[in-house]
């Protein structure tokens, strides 16, 4: 079992980090986040390499749009930042409906994977709800997906959209296993109403069933795709519930003992 540490994706301080960069990630850094996960990090590497640094923050992963962009110049300012993994997350709906499509996108993330390679660096995808909606032979297409993957290609797990997906998020960790490397954790009243995404311990997820199951998740990651509160006090929430939250904490007792009902009382 590996050791999940907590990081913060920073498109969920996107309208901040647009203002300032600088006091965006101080405040990250102020309510307890030592680790970042960077979105489309090529044009902004110089600066937010310098912040993170003066900060004392890392980034384990990034996302950025590996099969719709230079990939050398993503990979390059990738080891610039430290990114070790580097995550596409986005391929379109449509092209989750066909093994045909399904098959080719796994084909060329597997040809991405030998050349991040060169790179010292691993490559993954992050899903959405339709990558769960839609069936291929009885299975949702995120589960065919994996199948058709190079063992070098990781998955990021986004629990939040998996349930809006149609699937118990902590039974699909344990189908897809050793694959899932990353996961993303947000709460809320599980629909496809991104403001009503709530700090985690909050909402309708079972965080504490999804934390058990992630056994080869190597860092959580918090994310609000958008949230109708205070978004520095919405991600210091989060980080608190969850590092209190982990596998031989309370709630894992709970979980233990079969208490899956929602966990909207709890704060």
């Amino acid at each position: 079992m590996t050791t999940m540490t907590f990081s913060l994706q920073l498109f969920t301080l996107r309208s901040p980090i647009d203002d300032d960069l600088d006091s965006t990630l101080e405040k990250a850094a102020a309510a307890g986040f030592t680790q970042v996960e960077p979105y489309n990090f090529v044009a902004t590497a110089g600066s937010l390499g310098r912040a993170m640094q003066e900060l004392g923050l890392t980034a384990p992963s990034g996302h950025a749009p590996l099969l719709r962009s230079d990939q050398d110049e993503i990979f390059r300012a990738a080891n610039a930042l430290g990114i070790a993994t580097v995550i596409d997350p986005h391929v379109p709906e449509e092209l989750w409906q066909q093994k045909s499509d399904i098959e080719a996108t796994a084909g060329r993330l597997n040809a991405a994977a030998r050349k991040a390679a060169d790179y010292g660096i691993r490559v993954g995808y992050h899903n959405h709800a339709f990558e769960l909606e839609s069936r291929i032979d009885g299975r949702s297409a995120l589960e065919y997906f994996a199948d058709q993957l190079d063992p070098a290609v990781v998955l990021e797990v986004d629990t939040y959209w998996a349930a809006v997906g149609g699937e118990d998020p902590a039974q699909l960790l344990t189908t897809l296993g050793e694959r899932v490397r990353f996961i993303h954790l947000k709460d809320g009243d599980i629909s496809k109403d991104r403001k009503a995404q709530l700090p985690a311990g909050r909402g309708r997820m079972p965080i504490a069933e999804i934390l058990a199951a992630a056994t080869s998740v190597e860092v959580g990651v918090v994310e609000f795709d958008d949230y109708a509160g205070d978004i520095f006090e919405g991600i210091r929430e989060s980080l608190d519930f969850l590092t209190s939250a982990g596998p031989t904490g309370e709630d894992q007792a709970h979980a233990a003992a079969g208490d899956t009902g929602p966990q909207a009382t709890r704060s």
